[in-house]
C-alpha cells in the first residue's frame, strides 16, 4: 500500500509523457526512496529507464517496495485532463491506481492494474567515446529539419564538435555544431564516434526534453546511443540501437 500527493499534477503529466513517448504499458517500482521504471519498448530496439525521489512529493508514505503494472497510455489521457495547478494524490486500492485531482473541486480517477510478467531489464553497459550537451530546443529543431530528408539520422562528436547527417533521394542535411555554439555547452571525445539512428526514435525519445532544458547525448561507432535529460527531479535514460549499414 502507498499514498503520495505532488503539489503541482502537471509534474507528473510530464513524467508519464516521456514514458508514453516510448512504452505503451510497464511496471513502475514504488520504493520507500522514490519510483523507477525500466522498460523496452515494442520492438526491442529501444529502452527508457525512469526515476523520481520521494522529494519531488509533498507527501510520500511508502509501506514496503510494489511492483504495479499500468498502461501509461490510458494514463496519459487522464493526466492530459490536468487543470491548472492541481494537486494529485495517488494511492494504491487493491488492484487499483487511484488518483485524486484537486483546486478546491475534487475529481477522482481509479485505474486498473495490470498483471504485466516483466523480466529483469538492465541498462546496457557500454564504455562510450564521446559526450554532448546541447539545448534540448534546438536537438528537437534539427530533427524536424532532418524529417524533411530521410527516415535516418546519423550523430557523429568529435574533437572539433557534434555533427549530425542525413541523406534522401531528394535532398542531404549536414548540421555543423562547433564546441563553441551557444546551444552546445560541452562535447568531449576521447575519440571520434558516429552511428546511424531511426529518427522516429529519436524524436519520440526527446519530445518531453523541456526545450530551455540540456540533453546529454553519449555516443561510440555503430553502438546504442544514449540519452540523457531531467524534468524536474525526475531522472530520464534512453536506449536506441543503432542501424548498422553492410557493406
Amino acid at each position: 500500500m502507498f499514498e503520495m500527493e505532488l503539489e503541482d499534477a502537471k509534474f507528473w503529466k510530464d513524467c508519464v509523457d516521456a514514458i508514453v513517448n516510448l512504452i505503451d504499458e510497464g511496471v513502475l517500482e514504488v520504493k520507500p526512496e522514490g519510483i523507477t521504471l525500466k522498460a523496452m519498448d515494442s520492438s526491442q530496439i529501444a529502452m527508457v529507464s525512469f526515476s523520481v525521489p520521494k522529494s519531488s512529493f509533498v507527501s510520500y508514505k511508502v509501506e514496503s517496495a510494489e511492483k504495479i503494472g499500468l498502461n501509461f497510455d490510458n494514463l496519459g489521457k487522464i493526466l492530459a485532463r490536468t487543470r491548472g495547478k492541481e494537486r494529485l494524490r495517488m494511492s494504491s486500492e487493491e488492484n487499483r491506481l487511484e488518483l485524486d485531482f484537486s483546486d478546491g473541486t475534487t475529481r477522482k480517477f481509479k485505474v486498473p492494474l495490470l498483471d504485466l510478467s516483466v523480466g529483469v531489464q538492465k541498462e546496457p553497459k557500454i564504455e562510450y567515446d564521446a559526450t554532448v550537451k546541447i539545448n534540448g530546443g534546438q536537438f528537437k529543431e534539427i530533427l524536424r529539419d532532418a524529417s524533411l530528408v530521410s527516415s535516418h539520422i546519423a550523430l557523429e562528436a568529435t574533437e572539433a564538435g557534434f555533427f549530425v547527417e542525413a541523406r534522401g533521394d531528394s535532398a542531404d542535411m549536414r548540421v555543423e555544431n562547433a564546441k563553441s555554439a551557444q546551444t552546445v555547452s560541452e562535447v568531449q571525445a576521447r575519440k571520434p564516434a558516429r552511428a546511424t539512428f531511426p529518427l522516429q526514435f529519436l524524436d519520440d525519445i526527446s519530445k518531453s526534453c523541456p526545450n530551455e532544458g540540456s540533453m546529454t547525448i553519449h555516443l561510440k561507432n555503430n553502438a546504442p546511443v544514449k540519452v540523457e535529460y531531467a524534468i524536474g527531479d525526475a531522472s530520464l535514460t534512453y536506449y536506441l540501437a543503432p542501424r548498422i549499414d553492410v557493406a
